[in-house]
């Protein structure tokens, strides 16, 4: 195989009313060629390009671009997805205001999310050009593409953004590649599991056995067989009238009173949740051919974390982990990073005495060692109340010992607070921007602040600003904590697709063209990793997730005397123990 030529940069690509066009720009930006390919051609021509040059592809939407590639075996190694880099840009406050009156709006439109399935939508597309939304035409990606990289050369940190948009259009890149690769998964566990807790599966629209059981011991002990338990208001009217004083059916509520029906009532709402988000049905919705498949959205919360659309990957419960379960001759490297967000903290804080606190070992049995305080889980309780704004309670009390132990950290989130409090925006390390308060927001603190506002106007301004501030205090350090977390993963797709190849034996058919031989990423989440990996790779993979974790706390954090120590198993199943 030829090296990639070094003489484009970018390769912007768009639709047209019969087609597909490409731009090849260098690497200013300036335009070296256009080419008009047909959509039947455009998978191969992509494939070809990619192997022989090598560039940066700029598109609208990875999310629904990348999927029919990847389904006729095109991977694709790095990409500007523009949408998402938008999302990111539009609310920076230090662009010049030329600059911001030139964004276009049509680019805030959440992109739709492509099917795996429908890989001939792309490669078979009418003249509409498959109903493509006016900013997929190239016309419009290069006009946004432009404006991107104005953007981001008139910010005061524009390495920074372009780290962070290269990264958001890495984990872009993952997460399609994810659903396509899906998440190993042995139904017959799954039904095992379901039935040991709920009962055989029953028919269609019945409860299981034992919830049908549970319901009504509970009505029993309620003394009301028409009690709705799956109704809250009509289950707090049942529980108030057998003198069950509970504002709201949370198991941490019930569980303060005594009452022959609270256990069981306990008990059932947890087979509940099971049946619900994850029970038969899941099952025949989600998993195929032996995978889960979910619908990851990437930056899809304010932080830069990720949500699901679809699926519930962000919420698998513990119990059905051991359905998580690599095909024969391969094995699962399972890896999570120890306490990221108080690491995070220190690293970004400067903070030497946290640092050396967590370095080389548990962070919250470190703070332990300096006094700060007496146990580990005093520890954690005072950290997460210090990143998380707590100030009443047991968090509360603990906090101002961190203050006195770790002054550069508390600093850090407790600047957050007051500049969102003030009504202020923060950033995260690479530049990512916390939305600022609404126009109510406002209006409440610009009543309070006036002659004649009443008390009750100048509490609720108060409790709002205080609300604020505690969401820019966890703001900075959530969002930098999905940074590394992107970073990470970033560089280990790279590591992982060089490993593998033909020798690989058996092939994992149902992961598709792309990775039936190669160990891929199957699971993310915030701060944990799942790869389905050859066991012949097994020791290799482990070590490339290594290095991808020391690779990301370079790229953010330099050489600051800290390490993000990883949890990594080389196993079956994803159960944990």
């Amino acid at each position: 195989m030829s090296a990639p030529a070094t003489d484009i940069a970018w390769v912007a690509l768009g639709t047209m009313a019969d087609g597909w066009e490409a731009v090849i720009l260098d690497a200013a930006g300036a335009e070296c060629e256009r080419r008009a390919i047909a959509s039947t051609d455009l998978a191969p021509w992509v494939a070809e390009t990619e192997v022989r040059r090598a560039p940066r592809w700029v598109w609208s939407d990875t999310a629904a671009l990348y999927p029919p590639l990847l389904a006729v075996g095109v991977r694709i190694a790095r990409c500007h997805d523009l949408r998402l880099a938008h999302a990111i840009l539009r609310g920076r406050s230090d662009l010049p205001e030329d600059l911001s009156a030139m964004t276009d709006p049509r680019w805030d439109a959440p992109a739709e999310v492509a099917e795996a399935e429908s890989a001939d939508a792309l490669f078979s597309l009418d003249s509409d050009a498959g109903g493509s939304s006016p900013t997929d035409a190239i016309p419009a990606v290069l006009r946004e593409f432009a404006w991107q990289r104005d953007a981001i050369a008139a910010s005061s940190s524009p390495r920074d953004l372009r780290l962070l948009l290269a990264a958001e259009s890495a984990g872009a890149l993952a997460a399609v590649e994810m659903r396509q690769a899906g998440l190993p998964w042995d139904v017959d566990t799954h039904d095992r599991v379901l039935a040991e807790i709920l009962g055989p599966r029953p028919r269609t629209g019945a409860l299981p056995d034992r919830m049908r059981r549970l319901a009504d011991e509970i009505r029993g002990a309620l003394g009301d067989p028409g009690a709705s338990l799956d109704s809250p208001p009509k289950l707090l009217r049942s529980l108030h009238r057998v003198g069950i004083e509970v504002e709201t059916t949370t198991r941490w509520e019930l569980e303060r009173h005594t009452h022959p029906a609270i256990a069981p009532l306990v008990e059932y709402k947890r087979m509940s949740r099971l049946l619900t988000a994850n029970g038969w049905s899941w099952l025949d919705d989600w998993v195929q051919d032996g995978r889960f498949r979910p619908v990851y959205v990437p930056g899809g919360v304010v932080t830069g974390r990720w949500a699901s659309s679809g699926g519930g990957a962000l919420q698998i419960p513990r119990v059905l982990r051991q359905a998580v379960r690599a095909d024969p001759g391969w094995c699962l490297v399972v890896a999570d990073v120890a306490q990221l967000e108080p690491r995070v903290l220190a690293a970004m804080a400067g903070d030497l005495s946290l640092a050396a606190a967590a370095r080389g070992r548990d962070l919250y049995e470190g703070v332990v060692t300096t006094g700060a305080v007496a146990t580990r889980s005093d520890a954690k309780m005072a950290l997460l109340g210090a990143m998380y704004g707590a100030t009443t309670g047991e968090s509360g009390r603990l906090v101002p010992r961190l203050r006195r132990s770790f002054p550069r950290a508390m600093a850090l989130v407790d600047e957050a607070a007051r500049v969102g409090e003030d009504g202020g925006v923060v950033r995260t390390r690479w530049g990512r921007t916390s939305p600022p308060p609404g126009p109510g927001w406002r209006a409440a603190q610009k009543r309070a602040s006036e002659s004649d506002a009443s008390s009750a106007e100048q509490q609720r301004a108060r409790r709002s600003a205080r609300d604020r501030g505690r969401f820019t205090r966890n703001f900075v350090v959530q969002g930098t904590a999905a940074e590394w977390a992107l970073a990470w993963i970033a560089d280990l797709r790279g590591r992982l697709h060089a490993l593998g190849g033909d020798a690989v034996d058996p092939p994992a058919e149902a992961s598709g063209p792309v990775f039936s031989r190669h160990p891929h990423l199957a699971f993310f989440l915030h701060d944990e990793i799942i790869v389905h990996a050859p066991l012949s790779h097994a020791e290799d993979v482990a070590d490339a997730v290594r290095a991808a974790s020391v690779s990301a706390t370079r790229l953010l954090f330099g050489d600051f005397p800290l390490d993000f120590p990883l949890d990594l198993r080389i196993t079956e199943t994803a159960a944990k123990a």
